[in-house]
């Protein structure tokens, strides 16, 4: 497959002209035109470049790229050798931000729902493109039984802020994966019972408490594993490509 034809697939999918985002949504990095060996991974770093180098991929799919709003424009330092190593093997890289957290089939927010059972209701901020979603749990859980189920899926503890009233079960919830963390607010507002993010701030431990709702960080990382992989997964059954996922570890 021709890497703009690549492109002009993923956009089709995934949509990002709808979207106002902080970084370039499509092909970031132009290599090789001839895309047979695709690398997916949550993040553009040294080492899951250099995992796709050691793999002879043509092209590295991932949900943070490069060129972020506000970031210091020079090619130099660590963001030179990244871009450096991509161009020598002559390898594409494609990033998606918000349009992978958002996409109602394979984004993170939809993955993450799937993985804990969660059915989806709609979107916090009222409208199809919100970052921050909102369900309910299809069995009544307590905040310990819903950490270890996070725990469970995601092959990650999460950080447990409970309310004061621990015993309240949890039947709705609202998460946005990744930093998310400061719509918690808009939970507690929309009356739900738990909220799930990514990162935690040492201001939503108070949050947590003081509003009455459990709150669980489960890692940026983590909670963001599962829309590229599932866009993986869609390239490779749909167009026939060879694509592999690689998790490089990171306890965020």
């Amino acid at each position: 497959m021709n890497n703009l034809q690549l492109e002009q697939i993923l956009n089709e999918k995934l949509s990002p002209q709808l979207i106002k985002d902080y970084a370039p949504n499509g092909l970031q990095v132009e290599g090789t035109q001839t895309i047979k060996k695709i690398v997916t991974g949550v993040t553009a770093s040294q080492a899951l470049i250099g995992r796709a180098i050691e793999l002879n991929a043509d092209a590295l799919l991932v949900h943070h790229g490069y060129f972020w709003k506000g970031e210091p424009e020079p090619i130099r330092g660590m963001k030179g050798n990244r871009i450096r190593s991509l161009i020598k093997s002559d390898i594409n890289l494609f990033g998606y931000h918000l349009p992978l957290d958002i996409h109602a089939e394979l984004g993170n927010n939809a993955e993450l729902a799937r993985l804990l059972d969660i059915q989806v209701e709609g979107g916090m901020e009222g409208h199809p493109q919100s970052v921050a979603m909102y369900g309910r749990l299809k069995t009544p859980l307590s905040g310990a039984e819903f950490a270890s189920k996070i725990n469970t899926a995601l092959n990650r503890q999460p950080l447990h802020i409970a309310p004061e009233s621990e015993d309240k079960l949890i039947e709705t919830v609202g998460w946005c994966t990744g930093g998310g963390q400061d719509y918690i607010e808009l939970a507690v507002k929309l009356g739900l019972d738990a909220f799930i993010s990514g990162e935690i701030s040492e201001r939503t431990t108070y949050t947590a408490r003081e509003m009455g709702v459990h709150y669980f960080a489960a890692g940026h990382h983590a909670t963001e594993r599962y829309g590229v992989k599932a866009l993986g997964e869609w390239l490779a059954k749909e167009h026939g490509l060879d694509v592999e996922f690689v998790d490089i570890d990171n306890p965020v």
